[in-house]
């Protein structure tokens, strides 16, 4: 097998054992603190904000104006999905527009 399998194969196993070694750890405590819950429930927007923040820094004008369309769908109340697929939309469209 080549180098590139192993790692992947290697970050699946460190991936799978971080997950099911987060749920070992909880599933000993029969109550959890609040804190540590208010904590756990904020960590998908933490990860979502540190993949997107980065690129949103590099991107272009077609990007900038996908993201307006994303949020001003989210401001209007649409479910992730109505958000996401707006987003995709313009972007696509943007980037496919003769220039």
């Amino acid at each position: 097998m080549n180098t590139t399998l192993w790692i992947i194969l290697a970050g699946a196993a460190v991936t799978y054992l971080t997950r099911i070694g987060g749920h070992l750890v909880l599933s000993r405590f029969q109550r959890i603190h609040p804190r540590i819950e208010a904590a756990l429930d904020a960590v998908p927007a933490a990860v979502l904000t540190a993949l997107i923040a980065p690129l949103t820094a590099m991107a272009g004008p077609m990007e900038w104006a996908a993201l307006v369309v994303a949020a001003l769908v989210a401001l209007c109340g649409g479910g992730l999905s109505t958000i996401f697929f707006s987003g995709a939309a313009v972007l696509i469209l943007l980037r496919n527009l003769p220039l």
